[in-house]
C-alpha cells in the first residue's frame, strides 16, 4: 500500500492503516490513502439520528405528511445526511434555510412564554392544550437545531454554493406547499402571513412573490453574513 505521495508504507503502518480504513478514518482509493477527518463526533450523529427517527412517525401521525414541507422540518431531515457525510454544502443550505426563521420562532415563543402574549403566532401551537405535551416537547428542536447548525458551521465552514442550491429548493418547495396543503395548515405561509388567507393578490401570484422574496430577503443576507463569519471555502 502507498501513501498519497506514492511512497510505500511499512508493514506495521500498513496494518494500522488497514484498521483505520475499516473504522472509516481513512479512505483507500486505488491503493492511495486519503485521510478523512472526524470533524463531527459519532455520538452527535447517533443521538441526532435517533431523535429524528423518533420524531418523524409521531409528527406524521399528528400533523400529516404535508407538515414535512415546512422549511424547518426539511432542515431537520437534511441535517441527518449533513452530519454523517460532514457535508459543508448541506449544512450551509440548512443554515440559509432556517437560521433567520428559527430566530423569529424563538423570539415569538419566549415572548409568549414570558409575557403571555404572542407576537406573530408562529409558535402558537406550543401553547395549544389540545396537542399532547410530549408532541409539543419534540418541537423544542426549534431551539436546539439552530445551535447545532451554528456549531456544525464552525466545525465544517460555510459553502458558498449553498445560496443557489437552497434557492432551487425553495423554488420547488413553495409551490408544492401550496398544492398539497390547505389554508388551515398554511405550510411555509403560502396562503398568507396571518391566521386568515391573504386576499390582496391571487393565490398563485402570492406564491410567486414568495418564490422571489425568500431567496432575496431571507437567504441573501444570511449568505453574506455566514460568508463573512465562517471563512472556509
Amino acid at each position: 500500500m502507498v501513501d498519497r505521495g506514492g511512497s510505500k508504507l511499512s508493514p506495521t503502518l500498513s496494518r494500522a492503516s488497514g484498521q483505520l480504513i475499516q473504522r472509516g478514518f481513512i479512505v483507500a482509493i486505488s491503493g492511495t490513502l486519503f485521510v478523512r477527518a472526524i470533524v463531527i463526533p459519532i455520538s452527535v450523529k447517533i443521538v441526532y439520528t435517533l431523535f429524528v427517527a423518533l420524531l418523524v412517525p409521531i409528527y406524521w401521525r399528528q400533523y400529516g405528511p404535508a407538515n414535512f414541507l415546512w422549511f424547518s422540518d426539511i432542515a431537520l431531515l437534511m441535517m441527518v445526511p449533513a452530519l454523517w457525510l460532514q457535508s459543508r454544502l448541506l449544512v450551509s443550505m440548512v443554515a440559509l434555510s432556517i437560521l433567520l426563521l428559527e430566530l423569529v420562532w424563538n423570539i415569538d415563543f419566549f415572548f409568549r412564554l414570558i409575557r403571555g402574549v404572542s407576537l406573530i403566532g408562529l409558535s402558537a401551537y406550543m401553547f395549544d392544550p389540545k396537542i399532547p405535551f410530549f408532541i409539543r416537547g419534540l418541537s423544542f428542536f426549534h431551539i436546539l437545531l439552530p445551535l447545532l447548525i451554528v456549531w456544525a458551521l464552525y466545525r465544517l465552514g460555510y459553502n458558498q454554493r449553498a445560496l443557489p442550491w437552497q434557492t432551487l429548493v425553495a423554488i420547488l418547495v413553495l409551490p408544492l406547499s401550496y398544492l398539497v396543503s390547505n389554508p388551515g395548515e398554511n405550510v411555509n405561509w403560502v396562503y398568507g402571513f396571518g391566521e386568515k388567507p391573504q386576499t390582496s393578490l391571487p393565490p398563485p401570484l402570492f406564491v410567486l412573490c414568495l418564490m422571489l422574496a425568500v431567496p432575496i430577503v431571507v437567504y441573501l443576507p444570511m449568505h453574506l453574513l455566514l460568508s463573512r463569519i465562517f471563512t472556509k471555502a
